[in-house]
């Protein structure tokens, strides 16, 4: 049996509360079960090298106080060339069979260069639409500008397109968490392109965690995920306001930090805002959700649709990106009429959201049957069928690597 490669991996984040840190941390800790060897070239607090768990290594690299914020939990360092010798160092006695990034942050960028110089296979996976939310973030200025806005917009998105797959380029293999965004890399890279979905800890995200009893009347409707604008979190507060002129009047639970959140405190007086929750917190809290209301247009996946769907929640999401691939995989295909009442949610743009919720909720024997299809189908997704399947296709990697020298 030949052994496993090595990998060097360079995650854009790790410990901080998003889908690609997610996913990393699940990814080591595949590699620590298989015994795969690892090293984990990631930001921290601070700048160590860390005592090796089993075959996984991993180097931290503090951001300096220049460091740009992105987001609340996110920030580039363009001072992080600093460590290019100790990255260099750390990588060469390692001695790589593949690097792996994950996005054009001072990590990928490091990892790619690293590639270079060591002549070793380059995969990508691509995580982040990072394109629609640089056009999302221009929108508090392109929404005053008519028609010129809407062509700000679109060029902003194309442009960060450009520059984003200009490294994913330079990849042997790409992978990406959804099949509009595999055509979409392989047809502006011309470089294969895999499918690299997300999985779920269903010990930890199960209905098993609800303490509210099965009768309870209040309806709880939830949202889990960054508060800012690409999220589309704005939209909350106008379900709600459609929703009680149906005479339904729900309370919101709305997990996550971001700049929108004191907009959503005053224009949901009903909600209750807890921040960020973790591990058996965050399972129970998705546990006493009746449905989870994901309005982003921008996920490439939607970890947190998975997650609730192992817990037993159906949820309502929009027909763009990732969340709308999970919910079509869920959906029986016997006969239309069995997938309409077992689909675990709706697929609804945003002036639907409301009475797509509204449909569920007035219907107490479809929503349970939607609950048990969640459920099930999240059972059948786990970490390692699908880093399973990413390791599967190194080998194609190394091949098109030595293939171009």
């Amino acid at each position: 049996m030949p052994s496993p490669p090595r990998i060097a991996y360079f995650p854009d984040s790790f410990h901080e509360v998003n889908g690609v840190a997610h996913t990393s941390r699940n990814f080591t800790a595949y590699a620590r079960r298989h015994d795969i060897p690892m090293l984990c070239v990631r930001a921290g607090q601070t700048t160590r090298v860390l005592p090796p768990e089993g075959c996984v290594e991993a180097l931290e690299l503090g951001r300096s106080p220049l460091a740009v914020q992105v987001e609340k939990d996110l920030s580039f360092d363009p001072l992080f060339f600093r460590y290019s010798d100790l990255i260099s160092a750390t990588v060469r006695a390692f001695r790589p069979d593949v690097i792996h990034l994950t996005g054009p942050s001072e990590l990928g960028l490091f990892g790619a260069y690293f590639a270079h110089q060591l002549n070793v296979p380059l995969v990508a996976s691509w995580h982040t639409n990072l394109h629609e939310y640089a056009a999302r973030r221009m929108r508090w200025l392109s929404r005053h500008l008519g028609h010129a806005g809407t062509h700000i917009e679109r060029a902003v998105e194309a442009s960060a397109l450009h520059i984003a797959t200009h490294l994913y380029r330079r990849a042997q293999v790409l992978y990406a968490p959804n099949p509009t965004l595999c055509t979409l890399l392989h047809r502006t890279t011309q470089r294969p392109c895999h499918l690299m979905q997300r999985g779920v800890d269903t010990n930890l995200f199960t209905p098993a965690r609800r303490t509210r009893c099965l009768d309870d009347k209040e309806i709880v409707l939830g949202y889990v995920g960054r508060l800012s604008v690409e999220k589309n979190v704005a939209l909350l507060p106008k379900v709600d306001a459609q929703l009680r002129t149906l005479g339904i009047t729900p309370r919101w639970l709305i997990i996550g930090h971001g700049a929108e959140e004191s907009h959503l405190r005053a224009a949901l007086p009903n909600a209750e805002l807890p921040g960020v929750l973790r591990d058996e917190a965050l399972a129970a809290a998705y546990a006493n959700m009746d449905l989870l209301i994901f309005p982003s247009h921008t996920d490439t996946f939607g970890n947190v649709v998975l997650e609730a769907l192992a817990s037993g929640v159906p949820a309502i999401v929009t027909p763009d990106g990732g969340p709308a691939h999970i919910l079509h995989s869920a959906t029986p295909t016997c006969c239309d009429r069995c997938a309409r009442t077992t689909v675990p949610g709706r697929i609804a743009i945003d002036e639907d959201f409301a009475a797509a919720i509204a449909d569920v909720l007035t219907n107490p024997i479809t929503h349970a049957a939607m609950r048990q299809t969640a459920r099930t189908y999240a059972q059948h997704c786990s970490w390692d069928a699908v880093f399973d399947k990413v390791l599967a296709t190194y080998p194609s990697a190394r091949m098109r690597h030595y293939q171009s020298l």
